[in-house]
């Protein structure tokens, strides 16, 4: 499988700037970890919905758990509950990624504080391939900043103060939180958030996806709240 993944083309077809945004296709994405440094350590699992345009596929999902690389902490267990036992006969994440990428193919990708997701599949990438990946990534948290900015997304409490994880904001939006801290159900959650977010955009006049990769850059987002540690959404 190593072999196998060393040689995948992961190249992401390019994705015209002028295409409606309601005409995309997504995958959204979240992973459990055993915590925050992607150096030190690793993804335990990995869960992704796609999505065409404001559409969600719920019969369309990637679900995996993976056997990490380091050890499960005491406290990433009582985070996402998942313990040893459960993924000591898991594929590697070697095995993970070569199935994950397979489901997303060229599609851009979103999530939540995407630079914490990405920081940990590139390091991996990179590790396997000798190149990160490629495909175009929007952070629904520098979507949310951008449209508050603007007035547009009213309907919340005011940032910072009243949260800017997924649930605090996907809770005043009025998604309904179950499962939390599972890598698919985060995943469906912020489908659910984005999938609100993109009328909003469009009336905002963001209505191609070149515009809203630039608002969206996950390096934008929430890249400084995982910096600064104030996450431990992991």
């Amino acid at each position: 499988m190593l072999k196998l993944l060393r040689g995948m083309r992961h190249k992401s077809p390019s994705i015209d700037a002028e295409t409606p945004i309601t005409d995309i296709r997504y995958v959204v994405v979240d992973t459990e970890l055993t915590g925050l440094d992607e150096k030190k350590d690793s993804i335990v699992s990995i869960g992704a919905v796609r999505m065409t345009g404001g559409n969600i596929n719920i019969g369309t999902t990637f679900s995996r758990l993976v056997k990490p690389g380091t050890v499960l902490s005491a406290a990433s267990v009582v985070i996402h509950e998942i313990v040893p036992s459960e993924v000591l006969m898991k594929p590697d994440i070697d095995a993970v990624l070569s199935e994950f990428f397979d489901f997303c193919g060229g599609d851009v990708l979103v999530g939540h504080f995407l630079s914490i997701d990405l920081a940990f599949i590139n390091h991996e990438m990179k590790r396997i391939t000798g190149r990160p990946v490629t495909n175009p990534a929007i952070d629904t948290f520098a979507v949310y900043e951008w449209l508050r900015k603007r007035a547009v997304s009213y309907d919340c409490p005011s940032f910072p103060q009243a949260g800017y994880k997924l649930y605090d904001i996907a809770k005043c939006f009025g998604i309904e939180v179950n499962g939390a801290h599972q890598a698919l159900m985060d995943a469906f959650i912020t489908a659910q958030l984005f999938q609100q977010f993109i009328p909003m955009l469009v009336d905002a006049g963001v209505r191609r996806i070149g515009e809203l990769l630039k608002i969206g850059d996950p390096f934008k987002g929430g890249e400084r709240f995982r910096t600064s540690g104030e996450i431990a959404n992991f």
